[in-house]
């Protein structure tokens, strides 16, 4: 069977890219998993293959949410920036994320490259400038972005939306759209006022993009090619490529004072900025055709790198497309979505700490989860299991066995392979180190990492059952059945140092160390041969690979990352700003409403509506139904048999169809889950609330 895959020497250079982190805090476990982690493996087998490749990243240090950021913690923005760069770039370094370079967009050379960006753009006429209400906060006298705007989600009611999404449910909004706006600064309703700002007409680049995407890249992930679609096909719209503020990179016209360009405006151009920091044949990388230019990012940032950077670059001229944009769907955590605002991660410069030496068992984890067609899951207790039952249990043991045996049976030293005796299962072990090397290289070339880290697996799999079957040990007297067996193990313990490096570097380093060679033995050429370790080489004794994990730590995990988000929601709920409250009322307004403790006996999810539940209410002297907007926090079998309060006097409302004759009252906790307002359990059915 003839495997067909791309062919790596199309292309004289590669630029490969990690999307930019934002430096307003430190990166987790979820960044590895989207890009970071993907982007260093195809770019370690890229070096492998002696190809000339340059891998840019840096901290995107500009944007609302680092200005936000500077305002919890009373510090300027420049010093957020300058403290989570150094977090960042560490904790990136130390997890063996191999960038040529990892640069800063508040750089001079980055505002130099993209205020010339933005000048040859205005200078061809491509831009728009137009003159819109845009919200502003008196008080603080700035214009607001859209982060800056908080009000109540039109959509689930939360009253902490953003103004340009709802963290409650994940909508997409626009501050129009919110009801009851206030400024995030000052807690002021802001008013509207009029500014001008330049917009790129993306409309004018959407037959081109229609063309370059739907028709030319069809072989991109069906996540990415789905979501360009989709977008393309709803229509494209002129974007504000600048904004009002005092932090970022200034817009370079001479009527532009107090404005910056747009932060997805200048953050790609970083890629741009960086390789120009690096080397002075910059232009090579980002200017001639024979360059392979690959995007590594998560889903969130598909249309950033796909739509309106490939139309900046198009309207620009001179530059290489994106020829690949493998993003990643997200990493999970416990069954739950990150939440950086509730703690709700496994940060890296943590774990490195917590688990040091190491790094390529989360590596290893992290690449076996990999979100690459869907949205996964990580866990500490499959974190253990992985590094328990495959690491340890498989790689290491093969590896260990094979050394220990070589010392015990064969003086410390590569024995001989005699050809005259060699057996079908040898050729097979053979053949199976072969093929992992094609399959290897199909699934890397094609971005299927999950799967080239098993057929790495599977092969050290393949090895401890060699060994097994050949049972060296038990052979006595016979020297060449005993060296023909750990010759072929020796060897095959070199290829698995080939084949893992570019997934687990460092323990590739470390068998590096135990066979004694250097690390141009990594080179990818060298795989799939039975001559990489010669007859004869003395060889050091065994190392340890990597250790067990015992459940103690795997608990200590698990209660560290509860506690940190009960924390953090614990201090938003300290200062987090509440609804406005209303207008005052005298005591005869509220002794009209009668509120009554009631049980809840039977509960249905309301036909063609995902947020009503229809309540059976007991009030002891009657029964009741009522409907209520809890369905998105409660299923209806956990509810039956609580006890809530309920206004008994209200009007009866028809909804759905359905009446509803009174209120539930409910509150909202520190994560924004509706909790039920009701007595310490004790109260009558019917008995009223004063």
């Amino acid at each position: 069977i003839i495997i067909l895959r791309p062919i790596m020497k199309k292309y004289k250079r590669h630029l490969v890219t990690a999307a930019l982190p934002y430096a307003n805090g430190p990166v987790h476990i979820g960044h590895l998993a989207g890009n970071f982690l993907p982007a260093d493996i195809y770019v370690r087998y890229l070096r492998a293959n002696n190809e000339d490749v340059k891998f840019i990243c840096g901290t995107d240090e500009h944007g609302v949410p680092i200005t936000i950021r500077a305002m919890k913690e009373g510090v300027t923005p420049q010093e957020i920036v300058d403290k989570y760069f150094t977090i960042i770039n560490d904790s990136l370094h130390q997890m063996g994320i191999s960038f040529d370079i990892f640069s800063r967009t508040s750089n001079q050379i980055h505002h130099d490259t993209s205020q010339a960006f933005f000048l040859n753009l205005y200078e061809k006429g491509l831009f728009e400038e137009r003159e819109s209400a845009q919200f502003f906060d008196e008080e603080k006298q700035i214009f607001l972005a859209d982060r800056y705007i908080t009000g109540t989600c039109p959509k689930c009611g939360n009253e902490n939306a953003y103004g340009d999404q709802c963290e409650k449910c994940g909508s997409s909004l626009s501050p129009e759209e919110l009801i009851n706006p206030k400024s995030a600064l000052s807690q002021s309703v802001p008013i509207k006022k009029n500014t001008i700002h330049w917009y790129l007409p993306l409309q004018h680049y959407e037959e081109w993009l229609k063309q370059w995407i739907i028709e030319d890249h069809k072989e991109w992930k069906n996540n990415v090619y789905g979501q360009c679609k989709s977008w393309l096909d709803s229509g494209l719209h002129a974007r504000a490529m600048t904004r009002d503020s005092h932090w970022g990179v200034a817009v370079p016209l001479p009527n532009a004072e107090g404005k910056v360009l747009y932060v997805w405006f200048d953050a790609p151009i970083g890629y741009i900025s960086a390789t120009k920091e690096l080397t002075p044949q910059w232009s090579d990388y980002w200017c001639k055709e024979d360059t392979k230019l690959v995007h590594f990012l998560g889903k969130d940032n598909i249309v950033f790198h796909c739509i309106i950077f490939p139309a900046m670059l198009k309207a620009h001229g001179g530059f290489v497309l994106p020829n690949n944009v493998p993003a990643n769907e997200f990493l999970n955590i416990e069954g739950e979505k990150v939440s950086t605002s509730r703690n709700w991660a496994v940060w890296v410069d943590e774990y490195l700490k917590d688990f040091p030496e190491m790094q390529d068992s989360m590596r290893y984890t992290l690449c076996a989860n990999m979100p690459e067609t869907k949205d996964n899951d990580f866990t500490w207790k499959d974190f253990q299991d992985r590094n328990n039952n495959e690491l340890v249990a498989i790689l290491g043991n093969f590896v260990n066995r094979a050394f220990v045996l070589m010392h015990k049976l064969c003086n410390g030293k590569v024995p001989a392979f005699h050809l005259d005796q060699k057996d079908e299962k040898d050729d097979a072990l053979f053949e199976k180190i072969v093929q992992t090397k094609k399959d290897i290289e199909t699934s890397i070339e094609n971005y299927r990492f999950r799967e080239g880290l098993f057929s790495v697996i599977d092969l050290a799999r393949k090895g401890n059952i060699y060994l097994q079957d050949k049972e060296p040990w038990k052979k006595g007297d016979d020297q060449i059945a005993i060296d023909n067996c750990i010759h072929m193990c020796l060897q095959l313990t070199a290829n698995l140092a080939i084949f893992m490096n570019p997934f687990l570097p460092f323990t590739a380093q470390k068998l590096c160390k135990m066979m004694k060679v250097v690390d141009r033995m990594l080179a990818w050429e060298h795989g799939g041969s039975l001559k990489l370790l010669q007859k004869g080489y003395p060889l050091n004794p065994p190392a340890l690979l990597f250790r067990k994990i015992e459940d103690e730590e795997i608990a200590l995990q698990k209660e560290k990352l509860s506690k940190g988000s009960q924390q953090a929601t614990s201090s938003q709920s300290q200062v987090t700003p509440t609804a406005s409250l209303k207008e005052t009322i005298s005591f005869e307004d509220f002794d009209k409403i009668d509120i009554r403790v009631a049980t809840i006996t039977a509960a249905e999810k309301v036909a063609k509506a995902d947020k009503l539940l229809k309540l059976t209410l007991d009030l002891g002297f009657e029964t009741r139904t009522v409907v209520s907007g809890i369905a998105l926090h409660y299923s209806p079998e956990e509810i039956v048999g609580k006890q809530v309060s309920v206004i008994a006097n209200l009007a009866p409302r028809k909804m759905k169809g359905i009446e509803s004759n009174g209120m539930i009252l409910m509150a909202e906790n520190a994560t924004g889950k509706l909790i039920f307002i009701n007595a310490d359990g004790g109260a009558m059915n019917g008995s009223q609330v004063k």
